[in-house]
């Protein structure tokens, strides 16, 4: 049997810059960290091997890999033309909540595909592969950020050059700075879980026109300087920034905010928040803030809601677990 486990992540700024339309014209950055909240996959060989069974939100015990309702499992497995296995997925935040779970679970599920079958792929290969996978392959309307963020792990600023490369740096930072970073984030869950694809295909449509290709141009500007700030240990301006990071990307398709999301939001501000965001493409899902720890309770309070607690993640994709596998 082969375990792996593979990071969520938090985008704080760029996000949509990372979109082929507009990073092929422009250029694109993200400044995201991976956290503690994670997909695990296992694999071994399955009791009868001319069977493969998938264990998931669904079962599914299928004798041709051409059955699989699952579109990712379907492809990857298929790729590698891999059969007579188990494989069982389960993750600590469900779908659809804007931590990137989608990108989450293709890293993972390629990396516990190859190291089953005695390949090793880098997390750079990992990375492009299932950009390949969910992008080129399926055609979901996405962008490149999650693959990188969910392979790496750690708290990067990620460039996506006009032709198609991805560059990864780490943000260093002192050891208190850091820690006082993760102390000033707090994140709610609103109880709506969407799909991203209707969103981002839109966004997607608009990177054409100029104002909202100015618009994202401006939130790589706001990533290129939260990273300047945090590289120099400064945490003053974070909250703000991450503010006008929020209402310029509302204005990128219809549907990433809506009327609670704007009053949870504006609640926020008045009760300790100094910014914030909706995590992932928009419409529900997770609410990050900036609010100084000691106005983190009447921020919860004010919410209604109870706070998500994670902390930033520094391994990215990673096998935890090698045991003996049973048949050859």
């Amino acid at each position: 049997m082969i375990i792996t486990r593979t990071p969520f992540r938090v985008s704080f700024a760029g996000g949509g810059s990372d979109i082929s339309d507009f990073y092929e014209k422009y250029g694109g950055c993200v400044l995201s960290t991976s956290i503690n909240r994670y997909c695990y996959i296992s694999i071994h060989p399955y009791f009868n091997d001319r069977y493969t069974l998938l264990k998931y939100s669904e079962n599914e015990l299928v004798d041709d890999l051409s059955q699989i309702r699952h579109r990712i499992f379907k492809c990857v497995l298929s790729d590698a033309r891999l059969h007579g296995v188990e494989i069982t997925s389960t993750a600590d935040v469900p779908g659809g909540t804007g931590l990137g779970s989608s990108s989450t679970f293709t890293v993972g599920l390629l990396n516990t595909v190859s190291c089953y079958q005695g390949k090793y792929l880098s997390k750079g290969a990992l990375a492009a592969r299932a950009c390949r996978v969910e992008i080129e392959e399926l055609g979901n309307p996405i962008g490149k950020q999650d693959q990188y963020a969910a392979a790496f792990g750690g708290l990067n600023f990620i460039r996506f050059h006009s032709d198609g490369d991805v560059s990864v740096s780490p943000v260093v930072m002192q050891g208190a700075a850091y820690r006082q970073l993760q102390k000033n984030l707090v994140m709610f869950y609103t109880g709506e879980m969407r799909s991203a694809n209707d969103i981002l295909s839109e966004q997607k449509k608009n990177c054409s026109e100029e104002d909202k290709a100015a618009s994202l141009r401006q939130m790589c500007a706001l990533a290129e300087e939260m990273r300047c700030s945090l590289e120099k240990n400064d945490l003053s301006g974070f909250g703000a920034l991450l503010n006008e990071g929020w209402r310029l990307k509302r204005t990128l398709a219809s549907g990433i905010s809506n009327p609670v999301i704007d009053e949870a939001y504006e609640t926020a501000l008045a009760n300790g928040a100094l910014g914030g965001k909706l995590l992932g493409a928009g419409g529900g899902g997770f609410l990050l803030f900036y609010c100084p720890p000691e106005r983190q309770e009447r921020l919860s309070v004010a919410l209604r809601m109870r706070p998500f607690p994670f902390s930033f993640e520094k391994d990215g994709t990673s096998v935890v677990y090698i045991g003996d596998k049973y048949w050859d």
